[in-house]
C-alpha cells in the first residue's frame, strides 16, 4: 500500500521522533542528538542515537536505524501500513484512500513543488533594478543576505507572472491550486495575487518553497502583508518562517528565538542569532508551539515593545499553558518602546539584542502580569480576586505535576503581597514611641537589639518535630492532604529529608489523589522516602501530632495512629492540629530567615507569626 510523499513527511513533521522513542528508551541529550541504550539488543553502553533535526535514529552496535515508522515496526511488530495508520491517529490526520485519484492529486501535489520553485526564481529576476530592491537597500539588506533568504519582487502587474510561467509543464490550473493565480468568483480572467510587492519565500522543513509571504510598498495597497492562501503543499498555521535553517541552529545554539515578522528574524539571523523563526502574521498556533518544542524545550518568545507586542505575549501565554509539559516552557523577552528586533539591533547592534534575551523572563511571570497588570492589590478583597484569577489559570493546565509547581509559585507571589499589604497597614514600626512617632536612630537601634537576641536564639528540636508530626498526621490522614495541599506547598522545613517526603507527598497527592493512606505510604516508601516516613511516625513525634499546647510547646496526645482512627470528633482535632503545626512551622521559617538577616522586613514578619501563634493559642485555653 502506497502512501503519499506529503502525507508521511506531515506524519513526521507532527510526531517528534525523540517523543516517540523516548516513551520505551531513557534517551540523554548530547549536543545536536540523544543517545541511550538500543531497545533491539541488549548492550551496557549506549550505542543507540537518535538525530531529530535529520528524523533518524541509528544504532552503532547493531545496525538498527530508521525514522518513526522505522521504530514502530520494529518495536511493536507492525508492518509499514499499520505503523502509518497507528502514527497517523496520534497526529490527528485521516489516511488518504490510494485510488487512482489520489495518486493523481499526489503527482500533482509533487508538481506543484516544482511551480512554487518556478515562481521562487521568478520573483529573484524581478528584484533587479525594481522599487522593491530599492526597499531592501533602504532596510540595510545587502546582496548576500538578499541571496540567503531569496529574497524576490512581484512586479506591479496583474500577468507578470502568469505570462512568465504559463506553458511547458505549467498549466493556469496549478498555478491557481499553488495560490499564485487568483480565478474571479464571477468568472473572468485569472490574475496575479502577489503585484508589486517584496517576496518572502516561505519553505518546509527541507528547504522546498511551499508559499510566499509578500510586503506592500504602496500606502494605498490593501494590506500590508500578504500571505500565500492555503493550499495543497502549505497550511499556515503548521509552518514558521526559516524554520529550515533555524532547526539546525537550535541545536547548536541551545534556544529558538521567536519574533513577529520577516524582516526581524532576517535582522536576528545577521546578528548571529540563526536560530530564529516567526509565526505568518497570525499568533502561534498549539502546532507552531509543538514545533518549537521539538526544536528546544523552552523557546524564547520576542515581542515589541508596545501594547500590540503585550497582547502577542498573552495571547501566546494563554495558548501554551494547556500544551504545558514537565520540563518544557516558554520564556519571553519585550523589547523596548517603539522598538522592534530589526530596528534595536540596527541602532544599537548585536549584543544590546543578546542582553535583553538574556534577561529572559518565565511562563509564569507573564501569566502573573495577565492577571495583576493595573490592578490595585492593597485590599483582603482584591488580593482573593487575583488568587482566583490564577487559580484559574494554573487550572487550564492539564499536566497535574505542572499544574502544582504553578498554583505553588503563584501562592508564594500572594503571600508575600499579603505580608507586604499588612505591612502598609500597620502602624507599628520598631523604634516607634507611644505617640507613634519614630525616635532619631530608634529603628536602628531595635534593630540591631533584635540582631542580638536573635543570635542567642538556640535551634529548637521541636522544630523538626512539628515537621515531622505534621507529614505524619496528613499520611495517616491523607483525605485532608486535599485541604492542606496548597498551605503545605508554603512551607519551608529544616530538614532536607523531611522536605523531600513533603514534596513527595504533593507529587503524589497531584498524580493520584484517589490514593487511601496505606497505598501512600507505598508510593512514599518506593520513592525513596522511607526513612523520613519512618521519622515522621516516630515516637518522638507523637507529642506533637494532634494539638499543640502552646506556640513554644506541646502536650503528649496519645499514639497517633490510632487517634487518627477514631471517626468524627477526632478528624476535628487533627485539623486543628494540623493548623497549629503549620502556625508552628511558619514561626520557626520566620526565626530561621531573621537569624540570617536581621532586616526590618523579616523583623516585621516574624512579630506577625508570633501573634498569629500566639492568638491561635489564646483561643484553644
Amino acid at each position: 500500500m502506497a502512501f503519499p510523499p506529503y502525507f508521511l513527511d506531515e506524519i513526521r513533521n507532527r510526531v517528534g521522533l525523540a517523543a516517540l522513542i523516548g516513551r520505551r528508551v531513557r534517551l540523554v541529550r548530547k549536543g545536536n542528538e540523544f543517545t541511550g541504550l538500543c531497545p533491539f539488543h541488549n548492550e551496557k553502553t549506549p550505542s543507540f542515537f537518535v538525530n531529530e533535526s535529520k528524523a533518524f535514529f541509528h544504532c552503532f552496535g547493531c545496525g538498527a536505524h530508521g525514522d518513526q515508522f522505522g521504530f514502530l515496526m520494529r518495536t511493536e511488530n507492525l508492518s509499514f501500513p499499520e505503523a502509518v495508520e497507528r502514527l497517523a491517529g496520534e497526529a490527528g490526520l485521516e489516511v488518504p484512500e490510494t485510488t487512482p485519484e489520489e495518486r493523481e492529486r499526489e503527482k500533482a501535489r509533487a508538481s506543484l513543488i516544482d511551480v512554487m520553485e518556478a515562481a521562487c526564481a521568478f520573483f529573484e529576476r524581478s528584484l533587479s533594478g525594481s522599487e522593491g530592491r530599492d526597499y531592501l537597500a533602504g532596510r540595510g539588506l545587502d546582496e548576500e543576505t538578499i541571496a540567503r533568504f531569496r529574497l524576490g519582487y512581484a512586479p506591479d502587474s496583474r500577468g507578470a507572472l502568469k505570462t512568465a510561467l504559463l506553458g511547458g509543464p505549467i498549466d493556469e490550473a496549478m498555478l491557481v491550486e499553488a495560490g499564485l493565480l487568483i480565478r474571479p468568483e464571477g468568472g473572468g480572467q485569472t490574475y496575479d495575487r502577489f503585484r508589486g510587492r517584496v517576496m518572502f519565500p516561505i519553505t518546509d522543513r527541507r528547504g522546498r518553497v511551499i508559499a510566499f509571504g509578500a510586503r506592500a510598498l504602496k500606502s494605498d495597497q490593501q494590506a500590508k502583508y500578504l500571505n500565500s492562501p492555503d493550499t495543497p503543499l502549505f497550511h499556515k498555521g503548521q509552518v514558521l518562517y526559516n524554520m529550515a535553517t533555524a532547526w539546525p541552529a537550535a541545536r547548536e545554539e541551545g534556544r529558538v528565538v521567536v519574533a513577529e515578522g520577516y524582516m526581524d528574524v532576517i535582522a536576528m539571523v545577521r546578528a548571529g542569532i540563526r536560530a530564529s523563526v516567526a509565526p505568518l502574521g497570525t499568533a502561534l498556533t498549539e502546532s507552531q508551539i509543538g514545533l518549537l518544542w521539538r526544536m528546544t524545550d523552552e523557546p524564547i518568545l520576542c515581542f515589541d515593545g508596545d501594547n500590540a507586542g503585550r497582547r502577542a505575549a498573552y495571547r501566546a501565554a494563554e495558548r501554551a499553558l494547556p500544551l504545558l509539559e514537565p520540563g518544557r516552557s516558554l520564556r519571553f523577552v519585550s523589547l523596548p518602546a517603539g522598538e522592534d528586533p530589526d530596528s534595536l539591533i540596527a541602532a544599537r547592534g548585536a549584543a544590546a539584542m543578546e542582553e535583553i534575551l538574556a534577561e529572559s523572563r518565565p511562563l509564569d511571570a507573564v501569566v502573573w502580569d495577565m492577571e495583576a497588570e493595573d490592578r490595585p492589590l492593597d485590599t483582603p478583597e482584591r488580593i482573593a480576586g487575583l488568587e482566583s484569577r490564577l487559580e484559574a489559570r494554573a487550572f487550564e493546565i492539564p499536566e497535574k505535576k505542572v499544574q502544582y509547581q504553578y498554583l505553588s509559585a503563584f501562592r508564594s507571589r500572594l503571600r508575600d503581597i499579603q505580608w507586604q499589604a499588612r505591612r502598609m497597614r500597620s502602624n507599628f514600626r520598631p523604634g516607634q514611641g507611644s505617640g507613634g512617632r519614630a525616635s532619631h536612630g530608634g529603628d536602628r537601634g531595635q534593630l540591631a537589639a533584635s540582631a542580638r537576641l536573635a543570635e542567642r536564639l538556640p535551634e529548637n528540636a521541636a522544630d523538626r518535630r512539628r515537621e515531622q508530626a505534621l507529614l505524619g498526621t496528613l499520611v495517616a490522614r491523607w483525605p485532608l492532604l486535599d485541604e492542606f495541599a496548597e498551605t503545605l506547598g508554603t512551607l519551608e522545613f529544616s530538614d532536607t529529608a523531611l522536605d523531600r517526603l513533603r514534596r513527595e507527598m504533593l507529587n503524589l497527592h497531584a498524580a493520584q489523589p484517589e490514593l487511601d493512606t496505606e497505598g501512600a505510604k507505598r508510593h512514599l516508601r518506593d520513592s525513596g522516602c522511607g526513612d523520613a516516613l519512618d521519622a515522621a511516625f516516630a515516637p518522638d513525634a507523637r507529642i506533637h501530632s494532634v494539638s499543640l499546647s502552646s506556640p513554644e510547646g506541646a502536650v503528649p496526645s496519645g499514639d497517633m495512629e490510632d487517634e487518627m482512627a477514631t471517626p468524627g470528633a477526632a478528624k476535628a482535632v487533627a485539623r486543628a492540629g494540623i493548623v497549629e503545626m503549620i502556625q508552628g512551622i511558619r514561626l520557626a521559617e520566620a526565626q530561621r530567615r531573621y537569624r540570617a538577616d536581621p532586616s526590618e522586613e523579616n523583623f516585621t514578619r516574624l512579630q506577625e507569626c508570633r501573634a498569629t501563634a500566639m492568638e491561635s493559642f489564646r483561643q484553644s485555653l
